[in-house]
């Protein structure tokens, strides 16, 4: 039996106090699945790149997700607002758990991305649906203070992902790290259920199919110059060329399409505001710092320091609870005193900072030191996305409540499929330009250890091992300037507190 509804609040949202135990537990778990999805399987990385080969491509098993996700989340956040939310988190999650059966029977690493693919499709409307639901239920000011509770689902997601992703890829395959996520689906449909269905708008749905296909086309010519950019050849210049051509012409049109349709999938209105464009960008680069982080740190810990699944599993941990720590300590700070935007901004000076120390001296670490200095890091990263979501959802208003929620997670989600893309090209362009043979080697490394070097004599061994690591100190000088640049947005940020 369903709890009932609360008494009304403001803007007919609800206090938190009356509403705790009737939307925070179902919400939960559909976050809980989207944010343990990147973190479960980070550590199973270097697995699946030893089983099914492909190292160079290996970020586009996470990059097919996000590409999906990030053109999915504002048509969830368009649907949602006309179909209603509760019928649209059913679908995202049916969607969700069909394509983890997929990902699991993936043969090589073509059906793995594809599965990956329509995984996001389901995937990118768990967090903007999630957050819509929140957002029409409680009041604005203790928005802040739903953060922090969703920051203690950000908490164990992030402190169990790793873990769990290691000890079942080591135990029993990287494919039971989907299989995993199949009795959490089935639950978490159990209680989305249970909500009742109210919020569509009815009347007419008009929907932006043309602005769909250019985003598309954006977001994936985009990436797949990236990709061609990462493994340089002189040959593929004009198709790099066209690329970038068909990127400016889709975005260019986009902007035009989107202005002119009385209901656009992205609202371009929204981010004439200084306060949700600058917002989105923050969202954008800390999603880039994040996902390049659980993308490259088990790598780099497989090749340089040759640990284990269930080692890096155990070893991502504190930079995984750091994040989540980070924000359930900012919803508080929000929630008692008003005041947003100064706490990511010097939040993120110390991120720069961190991630500067750990470029220049990561190949002196031992393990569990970067581990720490990851952790560190990370509580100050965790200031960022409360922020950003408060901020959005109180400058968009409740009228555009589920399009502003939608366009942090597509920002995020853009900003998170960019980044991995771009560091990857540095980690392997480096790598490739300063040693042909040891970019050739990376692959064998990673899948057999450092015994695939022992055929080499041991001056020319240690030698590709440094090169190793010099190529990973400028991934992380990489993810330390796009945190650079999320500083400078949030330091220019004009809303700073409610």
């Amino acid at each position: 039996m369903s709890a009932p509804d609360p008494s009304p609040g403001t803007d007919g949202a609800q206090p938190a106090s009356a509403t705790f135990l009737y939307i925070f537990p179902k919400v939960a778990l559909p976050m809980f699945l989207a944010l343990s999805d990147q973190s479960i399987l980070a550590t199973a990385l270097p697995a699946i790149a030893g089983s099914l080969g492909g190292v160079e491509q290996i970020s586009l098993v996470v990059i097919g997700y996000l590409i999906a996700a990030t053109v999915a989340a504002p048509v969830y956040g368009r649907l949602g607002d006309a179909f209603g939310r509760r019928n649209m988190m059913l679908g995202a999650l049916g969607i969700f758990m069909a394509a983890s059966v997929l990902c699991s029977f993936a043969s090589s690493l073509t059906m793995l991305v594809i599965g990956r693919v329509l995984q996001g499709l389901g995937g990118g409307g768990l967090m903007a649906l999630a957050q819509a639901l929140i957002g029409e239920t409680v009041v604005p000011r203790d928005r802040a203070r739903y953060q922090g509770y969703l920051a203690t689902v950000g908490v164990s997601s992030n402190a169990l992902g790793p873990v769990l992703g290691g000890l079942l890829t080591e135990h029993f395959g990287w494919r039971s790290i989907f299989i995993f996520t199949l009795p959490l689906g089935l639950l978490a449909i159990w209680q989305i259920s249970r909500l009742p269905r109210h919020g569509a708008k009815g009347g007419v749905f008009k929907f932006d199919y043309l602005g769909l296909l250019l985003f598309a086309c954006f977001v994936i010519s985009v990436l797949v110059l990236l990709e061609h950019v990462q493994r340089f050849e002189a040959s593929g210049i004009p198709l790099m060329l066209a690329l970038l051509v068909v990127a400016v012409i889709s975005f260019v049109l986009l902007v035009s399409v989107e202005h002119r349709v009385t209901a656009p999938l992205l609202p371009v209105d929204l981010f004439r505001n200084p306060t949700i464009w600058r917002a989105n960008a923050v969202a954008g680069c800390h999603g880039a710092i994040l996902v390049a982080l659980l993308t490259f740190v088990p790598i780099y810990l497989r090749v340089v320091h040759e640990a284990s699944a269930s080692q890096t599993g155990l070893l991502l941990v504190p930079m995984t609870v750091g994040i989540g720590l980070g924000s359930l300590i900012t919803g508080r700070i929000i929630s008692r005193t008003g005041r947003t935007a100064i706490l990511p901004s010097w939040g993120l000076v110390f991120v720069v900072a961190g991630l500067t120390i750990i470029a220049l001296y990561a190949p002196q670490f031992r393990p569990i030191e970067l581990s720490a200095s990851l952790g560190l890091m990370a509580l100050f990263l965790g200031t960022v996305m409360s922020v950003v979501q408060v901020t959005v959802q109180l400058a968009a208003g409740q009228a555009m409540l589920g399009a502003g929620a939608a366009s942090v997670q597509y920002s995020r989600s853009m900003g998170a499929a960019l980044g991995t893309a771009i560091v990857a090209a540095v980690l392997f362009t480096t790598l490739s330009y300063t040693d042909p043979e040891a970019g050739r080697l990376f692959g064998q490394v990673l899948q057999y250890g450092a015994g695939a070097l022992e055929s080499l004599p041991a001056a020319r061994s240690e030698i590709i091992q440094a090169e190793f690591a010099q190529s990973f100190r400028a991934a992380f000088l990489a993810i330390a300037g796009i945190a650079a640049l999320a500083a400078i947005f949030v330091w220019t940020l004009p809303l700073r507190r409610i």
